[in-house]
């Protein structure tokens, strides 16, 4: 896997930057549009254009961005499900086969979508305290604060789901032959059984959800009595509109922490799974596993 990754570097590189430079726009734009209605306040234009330049420039990256990134990852599916589905077309288990042509898209997808959905957590969290800081620093000391609970809840979660994953993408692997056989009490209890672990995924997913929205209303809550408490009727309406766009921010990062685990636990069942089939591939066609001939020997 780390192979295929180096052979399209150079594309995922230029995607990545591209989205990074998206995101920072994107971050910047509640800073501006605070500045844009201070300065219309005291009759000046100069925010709103700083505004409509940052925008412009935040969409002209972003439409550039996401026509590059299709040719990115349907190069990098392409490549990843002909090289080995090609070397082992003959001998495969053929159930195994499919689930893993299956899970190569999964990995595919969390490249394009999930890993810039967690990049751009990144930014929500670490960029909106920075920003936050010139706004109001006591409410970056609460955002600090509430990150502990969230990481430590977010390592148990992820505990439990990587158990989880395992044995659903198990049982996946077993569907073409099982499919193949006829047995329908056999195809009855296989498909009950990824019922049953996907229902106790799920669960787990609602419950970590309740948990971590909790977690948010009590930032939310706290972090506006904080800014009114501290700032009273002196401060700008565009600073109250940064501020509070920014912990919306920060609080939309909070909320991905748990999917970024759950997409990170399935991605190492995922890679394990390909990266051994890849493996066995390697051992068929190696050298060492070609019989030697031996010449005969002369009559005496």
């Amino acid at each position: 896997m780390s192979k295929l990754i180096r052979q399209h570097k150079m594309r995922l590189g230029v995607t990545y930057l591209l989205f990074s430079l998206e995101m920072t726009g994107a971050l910047l734009r509640p800073f501006f549009l605070g500045m844009a209605i201070n300065d219309l306040m005291q009759g000046s234009y100069r925010g709103l254009i700083i505004l409509s330049a940052v925008h412009f420039a935040w969409l002209v990256i972003g439409t550039i961005r996401h026509r590059y990134d299709t040719r990115t990852y349907s190069t990098i599916y392409t490549s990843l499900v002909t090289k080995f589905l090609s070397k082992r077309i003959k001998s495969a288990e053929v159930s195994k086969l499919s689930a893993h042509s299956t899970l190569a898209r999964e990995f595919v997808d969390f490249l394009e979508f999930d890993l810039v959905y967690i990049i751009e957590a990144f930014y929500n969290i670490v960029g909106s305290m920075i920003l936050l800081f010139f706004y109001q620093s006591s409410v970056v000391f609460l955002c600090l604060a509430i990150l502990l609970p969230v990481m430590a809840i977010s390592y148990i979660y992820g505990k439990k789901m990587k158990r989880l994953t395992r044995l659903k993408n198990d049982e996946l692997e077993k569907q073409v032959n099982i499919i193949s056989s006829g047995d329908n009490k056999a195809i009855h209890r296989h498909f009950n059984n990824l019922r049953k672990w996907q229902i106790r995924i799920s669960d787990q997913e609602a419950w970590n959800f309740g948990i971590m929205e909790m977690m948010v209303m009590v930032v939310i809550a706290v972090s506006l009595l904080i800014t009114n408490q501290v700032t009273g009727t002196t401060v700008l309406a565009g600073h109250i509109i940064g501020i509070y766009n920014y912990i919306l921010k920060f609080v939309s990062g909070l909320d991905t922490i748990p999917y970024t685990v759950q997409r990170i636990t399935a991605l190492n069942d995922i890679t394990q799974r390909i990266q051994l089939q890849m493996n066995e591939q390697e051992e068929e066609i190696s050298p060492s596993s070609v019989p030697s001939i031996k010449p005969r020997e002369s009559a005496a």
